[in-house]
């Protein structure tokens, strides 16, 4: 059963505006509009198509035209964000434009000033998050390196090549001259020789 915000807050504020993304589950979002004009949603931006998940159009124009003193309502929270993440940076766009947010499912997001607290621990836990990803990425390419795995992009020319360049250079061809016939500029042979550029054999 939905909660309703009962905080007085809201009614003195500005527009009460419902937001509505259906489910990967569900056909439309009616029953998410039911509610929200239950609760007292007079304007409302609802997400149709089959691509709303990622571009979200109807959730960029409302953000858009929110205003000081409008309060942003949802049925669950998990309709307006796609991660923890997207939640604090919508819920950021929201206090800069000193409006509120509010939940039907979640009553500790009930549009005001002490939702703020609950923004902090998003932050932090986008944080902790990120930290978590940073320090996986790192030991994986340990990992990887101790394996004998190379990062950096793929070299340009195969052992063969640079073995090929090397011939031509020691039977009298100009580096340049063995770049041209192997397809790579002058100083792309140059790195992968190792040599130390001589522009009087050029």
């Amino acid at each position: 059963m939905p909660h309703t915000p009962t905080n007085g807050s809201l009614k003195a504020a500005g527009r009460i505006i419902g937001y509505a993304r259906p489910s990967r589950d569900e056909t439309d979002a009616q029953a998410q509009i039911l509610a929200l004009q239950a609760a007292g949603c007079r304007q409302l931006y609802v997400e149709q198509g089959q691509d709303v998940w990622r571009s979200r159009p109807e959730l960029a124009r409302l953000l858009g035209d929110i205003q000081a003193g409008d309060t942003l309502m949802v049925t669950r929270l998990d309709r307006l964000a796609r991660s923890t993440r997207d939640l604090l940076e919508i819920a950021e766009h929201i206090h800069f434009a000193s409006a509120r947010l509010a939940s039907l499912a979640e009553p500790w997001v009930n549009g005001n000033a002490a939702g703020q607290p609950v923004l902090a621990v998003f932050a932090g836990i986008v944080a902790f998050e990120r930290s978590l990803i940073v320090e996986r990425t790192s030991l994986g390419r340990e990992a990887a390196k101790a394996r004998g795995v190379q990062f950096g992009a793929k070299p340009c020319l195969s052992d063969e090549q640079i073995t090929l360049a090397n011939q031509m250079i020691g039977q009298g061809s100009s580096v340049s001259e063995a770049a041209s016939k192997l397809g790579v500029h002058r100083s792309t042979l140059y790195r992968a020789l190792g040599r130390v550029k001589q522009p009087a054999r050029d």
